[in-house]
């Protein structure tokens, strides 16, 4: 499958972060969230192991009770069930692989934007 360029299909999950799932295969899917400055992730946990990096922009990830300040170029590994958290400190863009896919993400895949 083959995921497109597209600025459309973003969708507000929590005040100040949005998301769009860009692909996904059976065991895994891949997401972008648009990040506003000052927005909070709460801390959660899930099943799915995540991968990130930061594209755009500057966040301070929480994870496992570990602090650090990431800007473009950083990435992350959250294990699964791991506690973690997100404080936005610029506007920012950040991709995100879930590994088992997380089915709850497959909601805000753009139909027109895979192929």
């Amino acid at each position: 499958m083959f995921g497109v360029s597209s600025d459309a299909g973003y969708k507000g999950i929590i005040p100040g972060i949005s998301i769009k799932s860009l692909n996904y295969g059976t065991n895994s899917i891949m997401v972008e969230f648009k990040l506003t400055k000052g927005a909070i992730l709460p801390e959660h946990n899930h099943t799915p192991e995540q991968t990130g990096y930061l594209v755009k922009g500057s966040i301070r990830l929480f994870i496992d009770g570990k602090i650090k300040d990431l800007k473009p170029g950083d990435s992350w590994n959250i294990e699964s069930n791991v506690r973690h958290k997100a404080e936005i400190l610029e506007d920012s863009i950040a991709i995100e692989v879930f590994s088992p896919r997380r089915d709850d993400y497959l909601q805000y895949v753009r139909k027109e934007d895979v192929l």
